[in-house]
């Protein structure tokens, strides 16, 4: 009886945290099968990248999702996912810098700083590093209402990872829907979109509610 109440409140934490690893899950499953024979840097780059970029897009998702649904369980689920993100950008980094440039620094920072899109990327990886070093309630205590402030920087994280991507892809489609995304994600939060959105959402749970029992008043 505990554990199917204990399923039935963290089911959607669950499902997150599980969703989240899977990309990962199946790129060591896949090296370990010997699929990354023929480019495994170029595929564990890609894998890592996307994995990345969704789970971003994701995390500045749980605040418009609970506004236009209110489905609160997504906060619960915001912290976690950024970590996740980070995690893969880390791991996106460090195939960059350990299997594609042999950790040899001078080329690292040359191609860091000569090539556009490389530059983008490590941007948006420091961003992601700060707030995941800031992300603990410890720090939030400490920074009090500044910490809210840091960790807006998701924002400028999301803007930067799309314009990686961008610049990066001989294909402008996809990373274009991811621009359109993080787009429509961040003008969901300016403050007056966000009181309409909210305000629509409780006028039409408003409109769905019964209007009491009318034998009742007879």
């Amino acid at each position: 009886m505990f554990q199917a109440d204990w399923l039935r409140k963290h089911w959607f934490q669950i499902l997150v945290h599980a969703g989240a690893l899977l990309p990962l899950a199946l790129i060591l499953w896949d090296y370990a099968q010997g699929a990354f024979l023929v480019d495994p840097v170029r595929e564990i780059t890609t894998r890592t990248g996307r994995a990345a970029i969704i789970l971003v897009v994701l995390t500045l998702a749980c605040t418009p999702i609970n506004t236009a649904f209110g489905f609160r369980q997504v906060l619960r689920v915001r912290r976690a996912l950024g970590l996740y993100a980070f995690l893969y950008v880390g791991l996106h980094f460090l195939t960059f810098v350990w299997l594609d440039y042999g950790l040899d620094l001078p080329l690292i920072f040359q191609a860091i700083f000569d090539q556009r899109y490389v530059l983008a990327g490590f941007a948006s990886g420091l961003i992601l590093l700060l707030l995941a070093l800031t992300s603990t309630k410890g720090w939030q205590k400490r920074l009090g209402k500044r910490w809210k402030r840091l960790h807006r920087l998701v924002y400028i994280a999301g803007i930067l990872a799309v314009v990686h991507y961008l610049w990066l892809a001989k294909d402008f489609r996809d990373p274009l829907r991811y621009g359109i995304i993080v787009a429509a994600l961040l003008v969901l939060r300016i403050p007056h979109i966000r009181r309409a959105v909210s305000n629509m959402r409780h006028k039409l749970r408003a409109k769905r509610k019964p209007h009491g029992n009318p034998g009742a008043r007879a």
